[in-house]
């Protein structure tokens, strides 16, 4: 939980920052990010009163950078920032959640059922911030002539993007707005990584 809280708070900079980092956009873009972070902050604030209810605060373990990392790589590519953050670190928080809500399920203890409840919050809200940067992501590449596909794959490899790792929660990301092809892609592109691994 204290690891969701840590990607809860980045996520706050995160939006925060797209209002702040790209100029030029329409006035929808800077109302749409400033709804994501009120939303991180909801999440973060439950999370935070989850741990400290159990006699924990946000800070007391150690916690990853990779979200904010991926922040600072795309600092100045407003396209690469729709797809890699958006489109591929939060949308991996859509196939993750029900993962951790099962195993909250079979610990089944009062705090374990309340922090599942509150992923559920998280996952449903979660759904239209991945929705919103598909949206922008999308709108981006018609601007600039571009093919989204084609564009998502060149940057997630040089801004080093994780690799999309099975299960997928197609639903989640299907309301979220990837296409059936987009999540076609994604099992082609599991499947991969998979041999390369194995192959190791």
């Amino acid at each position: 939980m204290h690891s969701i809280a840590h990607i809860e708070f980045n996520a706050i900079d995160l939006a925060l920052d797209c209002v702040w980092r790209f100029a030029g956009m329409p006035d929808r873009f800077y109302r749409d990010w400033l709804l994501v972070a009120t939303e991180e902050a909801k999440h973060f604030s439950l999370l935070e009163e989850h741990m400290s209810a159990l006699g924990y605060r946000y800070g007391d373990f150690p916690a990853h950078t990779g979200l904010w990392t991926m922040c600072a790589n795309t600092a100045e590519d407003i396209i690469a920032r729709m797809a890699l953050v958006p489109r591929t670190m939060e949308a991996r928080g859509l196939d993750a959640t029900p993962l951790i809500q099962a195993k909250l399920s079979k610990v089944g203890t009062p705090a374990a059922l309340e922090a599942q409840a509150i992923l559920e919050i998280i996952l449903s809200e979660e759904v239209g911030h991945v929705a919103t940067g598909n949206r922008w992501y999308r709108w981006l590449c018609d601007q600039h002539g571009l093919d989204p596909a084609a564009f998502h794959a060149q940057a997630a490899v040089r801004y080093a993007a994780p690799r999309p790792k099975p299960p997928f929660n197609y639903p989640a990301r299907q309301a979220a707005g990837f296409s059936p092809q987009e999540l076609e892609q994604l099992d082609s592109d599991a499947g991969v990584a998979l041999g390369a691994m194995h192959s190791t």
